[in-house]
């Protein structure tokens, strides 16, 4: 059931339909370690909550799975997919399907998502102000500057009145050059994911990532001034594989785990809403 739920993702995917085909060659997975019965993984992610949420897994039920983990933390969005495009890595978790569509168009990445295992809410946050309300004429606004967090930025601002894109605009695809209406003059500066809580001091405002926000000690339930809505959110992260090794057993083992009822309450237990189940 789960194999034919994965399928429907990937080829519903825009952009991926030439991972499709490649999927269908005839390629064997690639072998994995393994010794003694045990499967080794190697798995690339970002710290928070995708190292978390793995650590439980790698802690808690991998052993009886047949697996260990080997887990490899990367703080930059580029590299989980050029590491396991290279084969330095079996896996990755850190990422949404617009993000890996993107990734794939202008990489050529051959690349497989498993299912959505959770949500971070995008959120909008600032050291000096307390309501979007006191947002000032021109005020400086942080934005991610990679194509789909942009977008799905901008699209949060929008949703809080703060902007307008022009009519007909997919927000996965939405630019600067996309703004119809900015009647506060407001600057949008377009900054990586990852420095964003890290300057937020330099704006009035900054859209930023749930992940580094609660890097940045920073709660989405609590502090953020605006928060992504959960609900029928297209922006769940999942883990990613080789597209030749999509069915390899123990990857698919792990894509269980990451979809187990423990996961789930651990996740709910942990985050409390700051990061949301996507199963």
């Amino acid at each position: 059931m789960r194999t034919v739920s994965r399928r429907t993702l990937f080829a519903s995917g825009a952009g991926l339909t030439a991972l499709a085909l490649a999927a269908c060659g005839g390629e064997t997975a690639a072998p994995l370690t393994e010794e003694g019965g045990v499967t080794t993984l190697r798995i690339a992610a970002t710290p928070l909550p995708h190292m978390e949420i793995l650590t439980f897994v790698k802690d808690n039920l991998a052993a009886d799975a047949g697996l260990e983990l080997d887990l490899q933390e990367q703080t930059e969005y580029p590299i989980p997919n050029r590491l396991l495009d290279e084969g330095e890595v079996d896996a990755n978790f850190f990422q949404h399907l617009p993000y890996l569509e993107t990734e794939v168009a202008e990489n050529g990445y051959e690349l497989t998502p498993f299912e959505g295992v959770h949500i971070e809410p995008l959120g909008v946050y600032s050291e000096s102000l307390t309501s979007l309300d006191e947002i000032e004429e021109g005020a400086a606004v942080g934005v991610p500057n990679d194509p789909t967090n942009r977008g799905r930025a901008l699209a949060l601002l929008a949703a809080e009145g703060l902007l307008a894109l022009r009519d007909g605009v997919e927000p996965t695809e939405a630019t600067i050059d996309d703004i119809a209406e900015n009647p506060q003059h407001l600057d949008l500066q377009e900054i990586d994911a990852a420095l964003l809580p890290r300057t937020l001091g330099d704006f009035a405002i900054a859209v930023i990532n749930g992940n580094y926000a609660l890097e940045a000690d920073l709660s989405p339930a609590e502090d953020a001034l605006a928060l992504e809505s959960g609900e029928d959110n297209p922006y769940a992260n999942m883990l990613v594989v080789r597209t030749e090794d999509a069915e390899n057993e123990a990857l698919v083992k792990l894509d269980e785990l990451l979809h187990s009822a423990d996961v789930r309450s651990f996740i709910e237990e942990t985050y409390s809403g700051a990061v949301i189940p996507a199963f």
